[in-house]
């Protein structure tokens, strides 16, 4: 019963994932992690599979080998993160609310951006080079 729960979850973060491709608002990222997370305790073979997924392993792989973050997807995070920013600017009313929930945005951005890039050993290094410092 723990399991189906486990691979119920996983899926369902899986879905989410998926459908934050195409919504430029929904995070799909955080969905695949936690996808992997709950399928590796309810069906590791399941886990595999976004593990070697050709377009979600690779940012996977590089998150639970080095922690790392790749450029564009800091570059996409921070944007998003800046117009949900301004959203709650115009949106949210109580001004206690919109300065916490901006602050909290606000020091997400610091930390998404404080992250490593991948090492040149990842596998995400192989489908988005990034230019490193060293070649100019």
């Amino acid at each position: 019963m723990r399991n189906a729960i486990y691979v119920t979850l996983a899926a369902i973060s899986f879905a989410l994932g998926v459908i934050g491709l195409f919504l430029p608002v929904m995070p799909t990222t955080c969905f695949m992690l936690a996808a992997v997370w709950l399928a590796s305790k309810g069906s590791p073979r399941f886990a595999n599979w976004i593990r070697t997924h050709p377009r979600f392993g690779p940012s996977i792989q590089a998150w639970e080998r080095e922690r790392a973050i790749p450029r564009h997807a800091k570059i996409m995070a921070v944007s998003m993160l800046s117009v949900s920013c301004v959203v709650i600017g115009f949106a949210v009313s109580l001004l206690w609310l919109k300065v916490g929930l901006i602050l909290g945005l606000v020091a997400l951005s610091i930390w998404i951006v404080t992250r490593p890039l991948p090492s040149l050993q990842c596998p995400i290094r192989e489908l988005w080079p990034e230019k490193s410092p060293d070649r100019r």
